[in-house]
């Protein structure tokens, strides 16, 4: 069949990789220092990899490719457990206009939850964009930045995951007053995790 597909300019290309990690399907690995589309069937034709390439080496085409194989997509996803769908994931890193914000469920959360929560992939990153950060070691406010998010973007609903130590105050409060601040009524879920790897609320 005859469809969209991205096409990867390979002298332009300086082999940094941001394409494959924006690729939440897995069609773009590389190969010899060179972003490669790897499978054919596995690129929708949307381009999340696009604005993620630093030197314009990816385009759209139409040519005769293989029908996006979703089923295979989504199987591999849930056989490896991996639930990113964004990169970069750091607050400071991401830019307020990725096209991955718009429209989306939102997780932010606090560095330490992954690691304390043995399920934290599937229970709170599935079908979410995925935001972290610490503001006690990044010592900074997040809220100017993530006000930028709110405003720019439709964001549908947030989720902060934070632990119980008072550090992570600092993160759920930068989110509610980033909401405040934006003008938007989202809805916002806090929920907070025990050192023990428990679910507090």
């Amino acid at each position: 069949m005859i469809r969209k597909i991205i096409e990867i300019n390979e002298e332009l290309c300086n082999g940094c990789g941001l394409c494959a990690h924006a690729c939440h399907e897995g069609a773009i690995g590389i190969v010899d220092g060179k972003a490669k589309l790897l499978r054919d069937d596995y690129c929708d034709g949307f381009g999340d990899c696009l604005p993620a390439c630093p030197m314009n080496a990816i385009r759209f085409i139409e040519r005769e490719a293989p029908e996006y194989n979703e089923a295979e997509v989504l199987a591999n996803k849930a056989a490896s457990g991996n639930q990113i769908n964004n990169w970069p994931v750091q607050i400071k890193l991401v830019s307020p206009f990725a096209p991955c914000f718009n429209g989306a469920d939102l997780l932010i959360a606090a560095d330490c939850t992954a690691y304390a929560y043995s399920t934290f992939h599937h229970d709170f990153m599935r079908n979410h964009i995925t935001l972290i950060g610490c503001p006690k070691l990044d010592m900074v406010d997040y809220s100017e930045k993530l006000t930028e998010i709110f405003k720019n973007n439709n964001i549908k609903s947030i989720t902060v995951t934070r632990m119980t130590v008072p550090c992570c105050g600092g993160l759920q409060y930068a989110v509610e007053k980033a909401v405040a601040d934006s003008g938007k009524t989202i809805p916002v879920r806090v929920v907070t995790i025990g050192t023990d790897g428990n679910r507090v609320n």
